[in-house]
């Protein structure tokens, strides 16, 4: 079925004017909400499959996009985001089947990236309308073409033929060729030069000097354990150092050769393609389907060789860490590197859960025996760090994708797992509730049973006191998810600190039950500053924060988005820095923030299709010197912060709106 748009929403301009491909037309776009609308009688996409169509965004700023679906003016809204590397033609491929909300986000395909589920679940037989719309874009207009939308039972092939109106996007070093700035690497022989100074300053880097050896407050010390522990002097939250130091965690997340780019199909937009084989071999790589080109690694082969050029990375690294003053190499780093340089350190563990049914998105059956053996095989990552003082702890998983759904757990499950043991424990939960069919009948408004609750397909849409039920249900879960893990982790390491599961903001109330099994509660998060209302939950489980995740890019600096957080320039990057870190410090109940991350991604795209300005350092191993001199200076005082003794950074940068959340 081809998909012809009713109207134009918000201040969308329809252009004249052919477009590169047939049946596309031109748009303009002026603001957030700018789009087009679509309307057909209901049950035309019942047989449907597939949603699809050819874009190309102009440009050099990355542009978010929503597809919506809907049933009537004021039903249930399915949404699905997804953004489009500028001047590089993509292809929308929508699966329907993405309208049950059993998977929040889908593989990037080409220049079409990082596709990702929100809203309610959907009856296809029942959606009526659908819109395409800008929902992010910088404070340029997007000039964008796209061809009719297709509804199709058949899966529409990938894009073979692509599109690249400005010529290649990526240089031989890895930088964006669609724009110019100041900084940028003007040839491979300067990232050598800039590579090998490096290394020779490396043996020079030194924390500020009120650290202890292990990146403490050396002026003050409690009764050591030889491990990081948590420990409140009666006004305030610590980390304790293997040595009994107060430890406040300034960490930097990804520390490690981290800027890959996803080129399978759009291996055209390079410049140069790192051979397979041969010297530059490590720079190439498969993972999830996609070839991946790192760069930053193919930069360090050309100045080190490929025999030394990691080893070499790493010492420039760990030195930069020290140089700007952290203290942690934070989570999804190199930690092996870490732990041979006595560089306190954590961990993320990898919760597969093998054996287990999966009943809600990654939320696994608990009740199981399955799951029993999954928590004790999960556990035993912790053996090889079992006994390392520099380990300062792991996190148990991040931001469970469960977690970003509108529905609870429960209600998930109930509507995506026909047979599982969770659904019948539900049953027995609402039997103790509600005593009978007829009770539970009145007490969600409709006609039902415990038995189809138990078991079988369920399409029923919940009344609010259902849904309160499942909330109840879900809390039971997650408990039961949280402490299995946590206590299978503490038996096969008693010596380091379980920091959490990274929920991805302030976690809703049937989540937080569970949570009072973690030394630490840890967040990510993407605000101005740490969120006060956190210190809440500090005083509810009596257990300190951390913050797992935050950052704050630009668009002056080479790459299409800024990340979450957005400022202006550089310069409003380093204060945005140094508010959220020494305001952060300040706060009684918080024990660190762990930065994101280390580098800038790939101009091209990981491997879901992130490519933004966030880093310390770019592809080319540069740093971005407003940034660190800001780091440096909040960590030279972070320790009188903490206590108090000099207050919090004041300087307020320019925020401005947040652009790719």
């Amino acid at each position: 079925m081809r998909m012809v748009p009713a109207g134009l929403t918000g201040g969308l301009l329809k252009e004249g004017g052919k477009a590169p491909l047939k049946g596309a037309t031109w748009y303009m776009a002026w603001q957030s909400g700018d789009g087009l609308s679509y309307a057909f009688p209901a049950g035309s996409l019942r047989g449907s499959k597939w949603l699809s169509a050819d874009l190309l965004v102009e440009g050099t700023h990355l542009v978010v996009f929503e597809v919506s679906l809907r049933e009537g003016a004021d039903g249930p809204r399915f949404a699905m985001i997804f953004s489009a590397l500028n001047q590089c033609s993509a292809r929308m491929r929508i699966r329907l089947s993405a309208v049950d909300q059993n998977r929040w986000r889908f593989e990037r395909e080409g220049a079409w990236l990082k596709p990702m589920c929100s809203g309610d679940r959907v009856d296809l037989s029942k959606v009526d309308r659908m819109a395409i719309r800008v929902i992010r874009k910088s404070d340029r207009p997007v000039r964008f073409f796209m061809t009719p939308v297709t509804a199709s039972s058949a899966e529409p092939p990938l894009l073979r033929k692509l599109l690249l109106p400005r010529g290649k996007l990526a240089d031989e070093v890895g930088q964006n060729t669609l724009m110019d700035w100041d900084g940028k690497s003007r040839s491979p022989a300067e990232v050598v030069t800039r590579l090998k100074s490096q290394l020779a300053a490396a043996p020079s880097a030194r924390w500020p000097s009120s650290f202890s050896r292990w990146g403490g407050w050396k002026a003050r010390k409690f009764r050591g354990t030889g491990f990081f522990r948590t420990h409140h002097d009666g006004k305030r939250w610590w980390l304790l150092d293997p040595d009994g130091h107060p430890f406040w965690s300034a960490g930097l997340d990804c520390v490690r050769v981290d800027t890959p780019m996803a080129v399978t199909g759009i291996v055209k937009a390079l410049k140069w393609m790192p051979p397979r084989r041969g010297r530059f071999a490590a720079a190439v790589r498969s993972f999830r389907g996609q070839t991946v080109v790192n760069f930053l690694a193919a930069n360090c082969i050309r100045a080190f060789g490929p025999k030394r050029w990691h080893g070499n990375w790493s010492r420039i690294a760990l030195a930069e860490l020290k140089r700007l003053g952290f203290n942690t190499v934070a989570n999804w780093s190199e930690w092996e590197e870490a732990r041979s340089a006595r560089f306190p350190y954590v961990r993320p563990l990898d919760p597969s859960y093998r054996r287990s049914q999966k009943i809600f998105r990654e939320f696994p059956d608990v009740f199981t025996g399955e799951f029993a053996a999954d928590a004790a095989e999960f556990a035993r990552q912790l053996e090889e760090t079992r006994d390392d003082p520099a380990f300062i702890g792991y996190f148990l998983m991040n931001e469970p994708t469960w977690g970003f759904a509108k529905e609870t757990p429960a209600a998930g499950m109930l509507f995506n797992t026909p047979r599982c043991e969770a659904r019948r424990r539900l049953a027995e939960f609402l039997r103790r509730r509600h005593r009978s069919d007829a009770g539970l009948s009145r007490a969600w408004g409709f006609r039902t049973s415990l038995k189809a609750v138990a078991d079988g397909r369920w399409t029923r849409r919940l009344s609010p006191k259902a849904q309160s039920d499942l909330a109840d249900f879900s809390e039971i879960m997650c408990e039961r998810l949280f402490t299995a893990l946590s206590g299978a982790c503490r038996k096969v390491d008693p010596n380091h600190l379980n920091l959490g599961a990274r929920y991805y903001t302030v976690p809703p109330r049937w989540a937080v039950k569970g949570m009072r099994s973690f030394d630490v509660f840890s967040v990510n998060g993407y605000d101005r500053r740490v969120r006060p209302e956190l210190g809440g939950f500090a005083k509810e489980l009596g257990r300190p924060i951390m913050v797992g995740e935050w950052h704050f890019g630009s668009l002056d600096a080479g790459l299409p988005a800024s990340g979450i957080g957005h400022v202006r320039d550089q310069r409003d990057r380093g204060r945005a820095f140094r508010i959220y870190t020494e305001d952060a410090a300040a706060k009684p109940w918080c024990v660190g923030v762990h930065y994101f991350t280390l580098y800038d991604e790939g101009v091209l795209g990981r491997s879901d299709g992130e490519n933004w300005q966030i880093g310390f350092l770019d592809v080319c191993n540069r740093p971005y010197p407003e940034l660190a001199s800001a780091a440096r200076a909040a960590h030279e005082r972070l320790y009188e912060v903490a206590t108090g003794k000099v207050p919090p950074f004041s300087e307020e940068p320019v925020y401005l709106p947040l652009l790719f959340l």
